[in-house]
């Protein structure tokens, strides 16, 4: 009589250095670069503090969310505060895109302009064309339902920002090495910012946008095999890569680019331009802004992919929005959530063309993208500990160690950056800074706290659009973040 032999399958396990350079492919990118260069040496610090006191406790706070409850934001703000605020929770999650979309988009024209004609880098018009063409351009491209979306915005971590990062940083070492004097004095004595009242910290702010979206990565802790020793692992690594991706390349621009001279828009290419004119190879310049403009268009169809499906998913089954906005077209795709945000991108992309300071509009929509998603993550840290307290023996595939001083520094760093936002940065400090606080705060109410508290109050039964069968709203709609 043969034996018959039993094949146990074991289940697969995610090896913890593999989430890592996950973790670190959707955090990091070299857009912000421009925006820390003008601090020359003081930018390590200005990343290093947010990655302390903003990713770290982002990261282990939304692992021990994840593990233990499945319906990413809106799930673990609805059973831990109440299903308003989970509403709104994930509401500032889609919205914050409505600023994200035009502040990404000027990078990506004022990038494509050193294709064909440097000088547009800085004109309002072009700009503002740009960004409307192309994100309705987008819009077309994700109504289709294609499934190359994630394939895209992976490969544009390799092509946009690996690449171009690690160049950008040996051009800097070498051009260094030959002898020249850096743009940004490089002594102990410029470690630290410049003291000139809150306004001389104002751009640490848009650090946190930059390590926004941990929350999303979090809910690969299950896959782990010892997620209470290997996810911190895993984080540490990440924060490591992500650091180097932020300060290396930002630091070489500032070796080359004066900071009275430096666009916010257009600095990464005024870099490589002035690198490559230094070393005789500027027939490169057009090459490498392609490349970056490619990474960058690949992550905006996957933002647009991502989270208005999310909010579109809840409300069907929530009621959340009117029947008009729960519509989708033939390829499942949320069409006229996206078309209505295109309406309210290109009214925000007139911008660009009416105000002659191209910089200063991309700051203020930046700063604008931050404080709406700050409101999710400050309800994101109170939602954990009344979690903590209510549901003590959930059970959970990880525990984040000191949840509560995690939560409350985590709480603590994201209510100051969303006060120091609406103070008017040193950069303009020409400018009117009650327009400015004026401009930030409407921006900021209207977006992210008028419109879901309208939605909410007039919200009706008929509302109600999700059939039995429907599934669930995903986790959270994975974005990467070129």
């Amino acid at each position: 009589m043969s034996r018959v032999r039993t094949v146990a399958t074991s289940p697969q396990f995610l090896a913890w250095t593999a989430l890592a350079f996950m973790t670190t492919s959707s955090v990091a990118s070299l857009r912000p670069s421009p925006t820390m260069a003008v601090y020359g040496l003081a930018c390590v610090f200005l990343y290093l503090v947010p990655a302390v006191v903003f990713l770290l406790p982002t990261s282990l706070v939304s692992a021990e969310l994840a593990s233990g409850w499945s319906g990413g934001v809106y799930n673990w703000v609805s059973r831990g505060i109440s299903s308003p605020a989970g509403f709104l929770a994930v509401w500032c999650q889609f919205a914050m895109t409505i600023f994200y979309y035009p502040s990404l988009l000027s990078f990506v024209a004022s990038t494509l302009a050193y294709v064909f004609a440097p000088d547009l880098a800085s004109n309002g018009v072009y700009v503002a064309a740009v960004i409307i063409i192309v994100y309705w351009l987008g819009v077309y491209v994700s109504s289709r339902g294609t499934k190359a979306l994630a394939g895209l915005a992976s490969s544009g971590l390799i092509i946009g920002t690996l690449i171009p990062g690690v160049a950008l940083v040996v051009l800097g070492i070498v051009y260094l090495l030959q002898g020249n004097e850096s743009a940004a004095p490089m002594d102990a004595g410029h470690l630290l910012p410049e003291w000139a009242g809150l306004a001389s910290l104002v751009l640490i702010v848009n650090n946190f946008l930059s390590y926004s979206g941990m929350e999303m990565n979090a809910v690969h802790v299950s896959s782990l095999r010892r997620p209470a020793k290997e996810f911190p692992r895993a984080m540490f690594l990440a924060m490591g890569l992500v650091l180097a991706i932020f300060v290396l390349p930002a630091l070489a621009i500032s070796f080359v680019i004066p900071a009275e001279d430096l666009s916010l828009t257009a600095g990464l290419m005024q870099a490589f331009q002035g690198f490559f004119a230094e070393f005789g190879i500027e027939f490169l310049t057009p090459i490498l802004a392609l490349m970056i403009v490619c990474a960058s268009l690949g992550g905006m169809l996957t933002w647009l992919a991502g989270p208005s499906k999310g909010l579109l998913l809840i409300s069907r089954r929530e009621g959340y929005l009117p029947p008009f906005l729960q519509k989708m077209n033939k390829n499942g795709v949320q069409q006229n959530i996206l078309v209505t945000q295109g309406v309210l991108t290109t009214v925000i992309a007139l911008a660009y063309g009416l105000i002659p300071d191209v910089s200063s509009v991309y700051w203020i929509f930046s700063v604008m993208t931050t404080q709406v998603y700050l409101i999710m993550y400050l309800l994101m840290f109170v939602a954990a500990v009344r979690l903590r307290r209510k549901e003590p023996d959930h059970p959970r595939g990880y525990r984040a160690p000191g949840l509560v001083l995690l939560c409350g520094v985590g709480f603590a760093a994201s209510l100051a950056a969303l006060f120091i936002g609406f103070v008017p940065p040193s950069q303009f400090g020409g400018g009117n800074p009650a327009s400015y606080i004026a401009i930030v705060g409407s921006g900021t109410v209207l977006i992210g706290l008028l419109i879901p508290f309208l939605l909410y109050r007039f919200r009706k039964p008929s509302w109600k659009t999700a059939t039995p069968d429907e599934p669930d709203a995903p986790v959270d709609a994975d974005a990467a973040k070129v």
